[in-house]
């Protein structure tokens, strides 16, 4: 495993790579719940990265904050946008490892395009009960204010095909986006749409690669979307400071992967929000660090 942390409680077991700070691999009772990637190698698209000091895209990598234009790598250079932030395939050092838990850290101390000083750790802990839980804290040591969102790229996996699967999905509204998966207009209601799973239903032939909102949540304001198939399901909850879920249903990617797995995103904020400035985070320096929680658990098949 290398430089791999492995945890373990009850049924659960997971394992967190320093590269990234990126979830690798999680089972319970021996099965799948994510679709892993060994830690030693890089991952094919994404799965079980940290997105931060933003998720998603920002076009052509310029935005404008504190009355400066800045310009990011762009690194997505099919659509021309800086795609999922700056920390996901940087090392992050190790604070605690415990045989349930783990935190590590990471400083951004400027970088092209984001002349900013945060401080970013991430606490991934196992429950034998709950599942996994991740927490995501940031805090701006700089000397001005800088913006940020963070996102998680966790695929779910359950027995294929993915058509048969069945999705309960939380959300009231999704956003129209262009070619290049950029925003093109407010949110739309999901209501008589191919997009609307607010009831479970199996997925059929529907596609994803789209921003939701509105989110219905629960007592506890987690926001549970619900993947199950063959007698198994996998729940990702996303607490209050996730106003947003980016779901993805793998299509088109190479080498037999298309729709092999099932992305739910939990972010901040929608894509390109560096420059539209819906649901943008500002930190300021010295101020408390703000903190996201999201998880995820194998869920009972008759409760979806």
């Amino acid at each position: 495993m290398g430089d791999a942390i492995e945890l373990a409680a009850g049924g659960y077991r997971a394992v967190v790579s320093r590269r990234g700070a990126a979830l690798c691999g999680l089972t319970h009772e021996g099965r799948d719940l994510v679709w892993g990637y060994p830690p030693e190698q890089a991952p094919a698209s994404y799965q079980g990265q940290l997105l931060a000091p933003w998720p998603n895209r920002i076009a052509d990598g310029r935005y404008r904050f504190g009355g400066l234009e800045h310009r990011l790598e762009v690194t997505e250079p099919e659509r021309g946008t800086a795609l999922h932030g700056l920390v996901h395939a940087v090392p992050w050092l190790p604070v605690e490892i415990a045989g349930d838990r783990t935190t590590l850290t990471h400083l951004i101390d400027g970088a092209p395009g984001y002349p900013f000083r945060l401080e970013l750790s991430v606490t991934y802990a196992l429950d034998a009960a709950g599942g996994l839980e991740v927490a995501v804290e940031a805090r701006n040591t700089g000397d001005g204010a800088a913006p940020y969102g963070v996102g998680a790229h966790p695929y779910l996996r359950v027995p294929l095909p993915l058509d048969d699967a069945v999705l309960r999905l939380p959300a009231g509204k999704r956003l129209p986006v262009d070619g290049r998966l950029l925003p093109d207009g407010p949110p739309e209601p999901v209501a008589g749409t191919e997009h609307d799973f607010r009831t479970p239903r199996r997925i059929g032939t529907t596609a994803f690669d789209t921003a939701f909102t509105d989110l219905e949540r629960d007592a506890e304001g987690r926001a549970w979307t619900v993947l199950a198939a063959g007698g198994r399901a996998v729940g990702v909850w996303a607490d209050r400071s996730y106003g947003w879920l980016q779901v993805f249903s793998a299509e088109g990617l190479p080498g037999g992967l298309a729709r092999s797995a099932f992305a739910v995103e939990p972010m901040t904020c929608p894509p390109d929000a560096f420059n539209s400035g819906t649901d943008l985070l500002v930190l300021e320096p010295g101020a408390a660090a703000v903190r996201s929680r999201f998880g995820i658990c194998a869920v009972d098949p008759g409760e979806v």
